[in-house]
């Protein structure tokens, strides 16, 4: 976690100079915090997202406040450990639980920077080196703001990560529809994760089930290119080397014509118009009589 503070302080350049500007600079800014937190208060108080955030709950706008200026203290202090590290992570993780707008946090970041930056300005004879000071406030709070979005984005990247997951495990569902038949239907684009995710899938069920025929339906997809055709006569070959012979139905005069043009091997699958035709032949397969077995 060092490490990473050290890289972050490269990145923006903040040098061990710039750290002890803010330290000093601290001396003439945390008398003044509990009016610069204010400020900010003031300016967030008339914006929509005070309601949507706080809708007048004095309490919640108090602990918010007391962790603020606890945080605050802190970074003017220019303590930038890992403990440092973490507090502004979770500052990221809170924002992303609760949908911050981006734009109300950058633009609360600017006016609470603009507030640190007004003082410097007015702290001749305090602060020596006024400019400078304001150029290493404001690569802080830069670097500071960073830590929380980079945190931000990567829980976002995790929760779409998992919506589709869930999406991919809904949008292919290997189910058994006859004593060692499944089936599987697929539904809308193609793509080669997808593919690879129905592969995992269809082995782990034909391993469960017992299964001796997989009917994949491909009624429900419109395009087809290369990569994913390919991917299906992989699939046929990986449930056949289970033991289990796989049925393509619902090959529409479109996707015929395609894996023709993409010069597909047609005599290494077996293939049906329509999801009825591989049902049927699906119980030929298994010496199915259908009959027979509703009667037992």
């Amino acid at each position: 976690m060092q490490e990473r503070i050290e890289r972050l302080l490269k990145m923006f350049e903040i040098s061990q100079q710039d750290l002890e500007l803010v330290k000093t600079a601290s001396g003439w800014l945390l008398p003044q915090l509990d009016d610069i937190v204010g400020e900010f208060y003031e300016w967030l108080g008339r914006q929509e997202a005070f309601e949507v955030f706080f809708a007048g709950d004095t309490s919640r706008i108090g602990r918010v406040r007391d962790l603020q200026k606890g945080y605050w203290n802190k970074l003017l202090r220019a303590e930038l450990d890992e403990q440092w590290l973490r507090s502004r992570q979770q500052v990221g993780a809170v924002h992303a639980d609760i949908n911050l707008p981006n734009d109300v946090y950058f633009a609360g970041m600017l006016v609470f920077t603009k507030s640190l930056t007004d003082r410097v300005a007015e702290a001749r004879g305090t602060i020596s080196d006024r400019k400078a000071t304001t150029d290493a406030l404001v690569k802080l709070c830069f670097l500071d703001a960073q830590v929380s979005v980079e945190e931000i984005a990567r829980i976002q990247r995790e929760k779409i990560e998992e919506s589709n997951r869930a999406v991919m495990e809904m949008s292919t569902p290997v189910t058994p529809i006859w004593d060692g038949i499944l089936l599987l239907p697929l539904i809308g684009v193609m793509d080669s994760e997808r593919t690879r995710e129905i592969m995992n899938r269809t082995l782990s069920s034909i391993s469960l089930h017992n299964a001796r025929v997989l009917v994949l339906d491909i009624s429900g997809v419109g395009v087809m290119d290369t990569g994913v055709a390919n991917q299906l006569i992989k699939i046929t070959r990986a449930t056949g080397l289970m033991g289990c012979d796989t049925i393509i139905s619902g090959i529409s005069p479109s996707i015929a014509k395609t894996l023709v043009e993409l010069g597909v091997d047609v005599d290494a699958i077996r293939t049906t118009a329509t999801l009825r035709d591989g049902f049927r032949r699906a119980l030929k397969l298994t010496n199915t009589d259908v009959a027979a077995s509703l009667n037992a």
